[in-house]
Order: structure tokens, then C-alpha cells, then sequence
């Protein structure tokens, strides 16, 4: 594919920075899963907060492709995979529905240390009863006569929780009348009866801290609503979009950083006096893994202009998302045959794919869940 100047000169600086600057030490972070700060400020510095938040309010003004490639080249020159993914939940399932909620007044105070990555977001949906469910929610916002709102409930499996400064919070507002009966609220940490506490160590993306919100009569203002009273469930929505669209480019460049990681190894290794790459069973792999590849990122790619030219990309987001998730999984797993003994070594990082490929297949929406939105724009349900 051929890339405009200011896109290569874009995708060239974000692949020279995440080498540089986010590599380094990723490995030893990853087995301590330490969230590290001041990367995030110099990720932030560099602008990788508000990729696609408007330039008035700090952001890059970038549309879901050109942010897409970005990402990508994120997934290529990083490898911590957590602090990425860190980033893009900020951006895509917090900052991003915060921007589309038009909320003036909230925006002047806040969108533009968002977008500059002062303040860290975090996403509180999930529930533990209420996972690829979302509305089936327990958490409530009641108004009282004062014009304030006392939310009270529990959120699970929060990214960036641990850290954050803001909470986007879902809430039933008309408890049952399901698409048009949630709203959302921005919640300062420091608000009087919100408890924020870690989630246990992570499978993948260890980096990145993940917690659970704990809401005991939080009371915030009327001023505290996200966008109108009822359209939680439509910024939620919108946020999906952009979130299962563009973080799933990370999948991308990180499977073409495993890939060619694997090509020097094969070329380099001998076993019973030949190059491993000279043995058709590692070939073959390898051609899978390229395969798997190269069909991601068209997929990623097609949902990326499909989205820009305003089409209908539901569909093609689902398909994209289903298959990159997937992909990165079964290319983690070829990583680890390949290198033999050593891709079990978590010192070696070989495992790093497989192990923070595992969780994309359910986050987002689990592989499950996109193959019945698939099937649904099929006419099949």
C-alpha cells in the first residue's frame, strides 16, 4: 500500500520512537508488571494520547486509518505490548466517546489534558455479572432531588483503574428499558465513595493495571453526565467502533515484529547440520504466519476506509477484529515452536505475542460475540 509523505514521515517517527525510547526494558517490566509513568509521559509527549481527538483540543485530528497505522507501527517497534494497550484503551474507550458526547462545558475542563495524556482514563463497564452483557448492568445512577446523581455498584477488569484520574462510568439510569436506559458520568478519582483497587496479576499485557471500581453512594453533580441522560449505550457503541477498529492494528505490527524476529532465527539456527530454514515443516509455518499477516492488515485496513468514507463498517470491523485476535494467537503459538526450548523462556520474550494475544479475543467483545454480529449482518439471525 502506498502511503502519503506526511503518513510515512507519521508511521517512520512512531516506529523509530517505540524502538527507541518505549522498547527498552520492556521485558523486565513485563515480568515485574510494572506500569511505568513516565514512558506514559513521554508516549504522551510524543502524542500518542489523542491520536484521533480534534486538534482544538490538543489531539491529532487523525481519522480511524490514520490511526490505524499509527498504532501499527506501535505494535512493530514496541514490545511492551501493555503500555500500548494501556494507551489505546485511554484513548479509544474513554477519550474517544468523551469527544462524541459533545459536552461542552466537560470538555473545556478536561478534553485537552485528556488528549495530552496529563490526566489517564479509564473505561468503567464491565461488571461481574455483566460482561459481553452490557446491558444487563447493575449498576445504578439515581437523581435526587437536588439534581445530583448516587451511583452505586461494582466494575471489574478496568484498565488502566490502578492509575487513572478520570472514570468514564456506565449506569442504569431507567434500569430495563436496556439500549436507551444507560448513561455514562465523568467521575474524578478523588470523588467521595469511589474505591478504585488492583485486579490480580494478568495472564498478557501484564504492564498494563487492570482493577476493579467499587461505587458505595458516589454522589456527583448533574454537570458529571457524559452527553444526554440515556445515551450511555450509543457512546458505549462508539467507542467499540473506534476500539475494535484500531487496537487490533497493534495485533498487526506485532505480529510482523514476531515474524521477522522468527526469519533471523531460522536462518541463523542449525539442527542436524542444516539451517532450520532449509526444513520444509518451518517454512511452512512461516508462510502461515505471513499469511495470517498480510490477510489482517487488509482486513484492518478495509474497516480503517470504510470508516473514513462514513460507510456502514460494523461488518467489517467484526471480521477484522475476529480475525486478527485469532491469527495473533496461532502465530504466538508458531513463535514458540520455532524457537523450541527458548520460546518458553519468558527472559527471551519469544512468548510475548502469545501471551498478550490471549486476552484480545476477549476484550472488545469476544470472538464469539463478533462472529453473532456477523452472522447477523449475514441475515443468519
Amino acid at each position: 500500500m502506498d502511503l502519503s509523505d506526511a503518513q510515512r514521515q507519521r508511521v517512520d517517527a512512531t516506529l523509530q520512537f517505540a524502538r527507541t525510547r518505549l522498547s527498552p526494558g520492556a521485558r523486565e517490566r513485563d515480568a515485574a508488571g510494572t506500569f511505568d509513568r513516565a514512558l506514559w509521559n513521554e508516549a504522551a509527549a510524543f502524542g500518542l494520547c489523542g491520536l484521533p481527538l480534534p486538534e482544538e483540543n490538543g489531539g491529532s485530528g487523525l481519522d480511524a486509518y490514520d490511526t490505524m497505522l499509527v498504532v501499527e507501527a506501535l505494535g512493530k517497534g514496541c514490545e511492551d505490548g501493555g503500555l500500548v494497550f494501556s494507551l489505546c484503551a485511554h484513548m479509544f474507550a474513554s477519550a474517544v466517546p468523551f469527544w462524541r458526547s459533545k459536552s461542552t462545558a466537560l470538555h473545556e475542563r478536561y478534553l485537552a489534558d485528556i488528549a495530552a495524556g496529563k490526566l489517564i482514563c479509564a473505561n468503567g463497564t464491565s461488571e461481574p455479572e455483566a460482561g459481553s452483557d452490557v446491558y444487563a448492568m447493575k449498576t445504578t445512577a439515581k437523581k435526587t432531588d437536588d439534581g445530583h446523581y448516587v451511583l452505586d455498584g461494582t466494575k471489574c477488569f478496568i484498565t488502566n483503574a490502578p492509575v487513572a484520574d478520570l472514570f468514564l462510568i456506565y449506569a442504569a439510569t431507567a434500569p430495563g428499558k436496556g439500549f436507551f436506559g444507560i448513561s455514562a458520568f465523568l467521575v474524578p478519582r478523588d470523588t467521595p465513595g469511589l474505591t478504585v483497587t488492583p485486579e490480580h496479576e494478568k495472564t498478557g499485557l501484564r504492564t498494563s493495571p487492570w482493577g476493579s471500581l467499587y461505587l458505595e453512594g458516589l454522589r456527583v453533580p448533574e454537570s458529571s453526565l457524559v452527553g444526554k441522560l440515556g445515551s450511555g449505550a450509543a457512546l458505549f457503541a462508539e467507542s467499540m467502533v473506534w476500539e475494535r477498529a484500531c487496537l487490533f492494528a497493534y495485533y498487526v505490527g506485532a505480529m510482523e515484529r514476531t515474524l521477522e524476529r522468527c526469519i533471523e532465527h531460522v536462518k541463523a539456527r542449525q539442527q542436524f547440520g542444516h539451517k532450520l530454514a532449509s526444513f520444509q515443516s518451518v517454512s511452512n509455518r512461516l508462510v502461515d504466519m505471513k499469511l495470517r499477516l498480510e490477510a489482517g492488515r487488509l482486513l484492518l485496513y478495509r474497516a480503517g476506509e470504510l470508516h473514513r468514507a462514513g460507510k456502514r463498517c460494523d461488518e467489517a470491523i467484526a471480521l477484522s477484529k475476529l480475525w486478527i485476535s485469532e491469527a495473533a494467537v496461532q502465530s504466538g503459538l508458531d513463535a514458540v515452536q520455532i524457537f523450541g526450548a527458548s520460546g518458553v523462556a519468558t527472559d527471551t520474550g519469544v512468548d510475548a505475542l502469545l501471551r498478550d494475544a490471549i486476552p484480545s479475543r476477549i476484550f472488545s467483545g469476544t470472538s464469539e460475540m463478533q462472529r453473532l454480529i456477523i452472522a447477523r449482518m449475514m441475515g443468519l439471525s
